[in-house]
């Protein structure tokens, strides 16, 4: 399948110094991350909503629940979303379908059926699983046409194309909170849709920019391999639809038969994926020490993700029940609280990239500032907690909240980009793309453990869940913070 308009490997006009194509990808991601922040903001806020305010009327602990695992198999289906790519479609296609299938579930989630409801939630991840890892893969592969570029213009790109998340991230809350908070959920849902919907649009439409980038699967699977893979995984569907048919048929089902062999899933692979590498011989001991220093910053991101993740869904609700969001002429949205992370990302990230270019070889290693992020993350729900505790009295003021979003941005900037780079950094040649698939990972398992953590804060005081929770992770930081000379010897030379 040719996508309209393409015309591989045809010399382009550029885009801001870069590749025309550039264009194309930051376009179809800003309207990506427009449709996936601007529906997860209101996501726990429209099913806990009770019936007559048009929402689900679901307890709180299992809206918590269906949101965290919601965001842990986003994250988790990179990793066959970017197989299907490199063995069966090739990352031009595997994007193309990703986002309109994306599109469809917005659509789904928009008719407001509780069955299509979440079936349009398994469509929408089933789709970012195929869009997210290969979209990025493209942005390289593009720059792979253009060798003349300096390597730092690649760099240049990539930074352009992280706009793009946050631009998208930014405004989206702002419009879906709008009509969330009038009860016009139908609105508010549809405009995620519509948001992915242009993605495609210009996606297509923008083809011809792409110089013949992801046409073919980097490693095409054979056609009977093809054919048995397809089987395997029809026969499996089948089983699992007919498994939670009888389920749901014999009144059996609840939440955890979802919740538990997804949590042991992603658990499991890992575990796994971790044993494989530590088993092979041909490694060499270099690379095992690294491996090994990768453990604890897999193990680090995951705690982080499971604290900062709960924005959207334990501290959403906080926001709607205890802040004081009315300034007498205007009531602030609930979801609006959601812009404020990619706000302060967008003003904060040069200031970052500035300190680390000045400080050169003198700024601090990577578990140091991992230890940074986990104390920070921990800090942010101490505020939480002190703030849980003023609300007892009253509604609180919205500024608690601004400063723990600023706190967690900051963490955010201490480990997010350093952990990817770093990710590069220390897997073995033969593992890179595993590992880097296994810094994913490490955001779907914190949010698996936040569908079993997040929902204790509704049977526990604010001050005790918050507080206990952020403890927990000053107290890791500063054990991470002691090790980090440890960890730094592990990583045998990787700064």
């Amino acid at each position: 399948m040719t996508i309209a308009g393409d015309v591989p490997n045809q010399p382009v006009r550029g885009w801001l110094g870069h590749p025309r194509g550039l264009s194309t990808l930051f376009f179809t991601e800003m309207w990506e991350r427009f449709s996936f922040y601007g529906m997860r903001a209101i996501l726990v806020l429209f099913l806990a909503k009770s019936v007559a305010d048009g929402g689900f009327g679901l307890a709180e602990a299992a809206a918590i629940s269906i949101v965290s695992i919601y965001n842990s198999m986003v994250y988790f289906m990179s990793l066959p979303g970017g197989w299907v790519a490199d063995r069966l479609t090739g990352t031009r296609r595997a994007v193309l379908y990703g986002g309109i299938a994306i599109a469809i579930g917005h659509y789904l989630l928009s008719l407001h059926v509780q069955p299509v409801f979440f079936l349009g939630l398994v469509v929408i991840v089933l789709g970012t699983g195929l869009l997210k890892p290969n979209i990025s893969t493209m942005v390289g592969e593009l720059y792979d046409k253009h060798p003349e570029l300096e390597e730092h213009r690649r760099d240049s790109g990539f930074t352009i194309f992280y706009m793009a998340i946050n631009l998208g991230a930014l405004i989206a809350p702002l419009l879906t909170g709008f009509f969330a908070d009038r009860l016009q959920w139908h609105v508010a849902f549809g405009i995620a849709a519509v948001g992915m919907t242009f993605a495609v649009i210009q996606y297509v439409l923008g083809g011809k920019r792409l110089e013949g980038v992801g046409l073919k699967p980097h490693h095409p699977l054979p056609a009977p391999q093809r054919k048995r893979i397809f089987t395997i995984v029809a026969a499996v569907a089948a089983a699992l639809a007919v498994i939670y048919a009888i389920d749901v048929a014999a009144g059996w089902f609840n939440a955890d038969h979802i919740k538990v062999p997804l949590t042991v899933l992603v658990f499991a692979v890992p575990v796994i994926y971790f044993g494989m590498i530590f088993k092979d011989k041909q490694l060499k001991k270099e690379e095992r020490s690294r491996v090994s220093a990768y453990v604890w910053i897999f193990l680090g991101a995951t705690l982080f993700w499971m604290i900062y993740d709960q924005s959207s869904t334990v501290v959403n609700l906080f926001i709607d029940n205890k802040v004081e969001r009315d300034l007498g002429f205007f009531t602030i949205p609930t979801a609006w609280f959601q812009s404020a992370n990619p706000a302060f990302i967008l003003l904060l990230a040069p200031i970052f990239a500035w300190i680390w270019v000045k400080l050169g070889r003198r700024q601090p290693g990577t578990p140091v500032k991992f230890s940074w992020a986990i104390i920070l993350i921990g800090i942010s729900f101490g505020v939480m907690a002190i703030a849980g505790s003023l609300a007892i009295s009253g509604l609180i003021s919205a500024w608690w909240i601004v400063l723990v979003f600023l706190i967690q941005t900051i963490a955010e900037l201490l480990l997010s980009p350093v952990g990817l780079s770093v990710t590069t950094k220390l897997a073995p040649m033969r593992y890179a793309s595993q590992i880097m698939g296994l810094w994913f990972l490490a955001t779907a398992t914190g949010n698996a453990i936040s569908a079993w953590v997040g929902p204790i804060s509704e049977r526990v005081r604010d001050v005790v869940y918050y507080g206990t929770i952020g403890a927990i992770a000053v107290v890791m930081g500063l054990c991470f913070w002691l090790g980090a000379k440890a960890i730094s010897r592990l990583m045998a030379g990787v700064h």
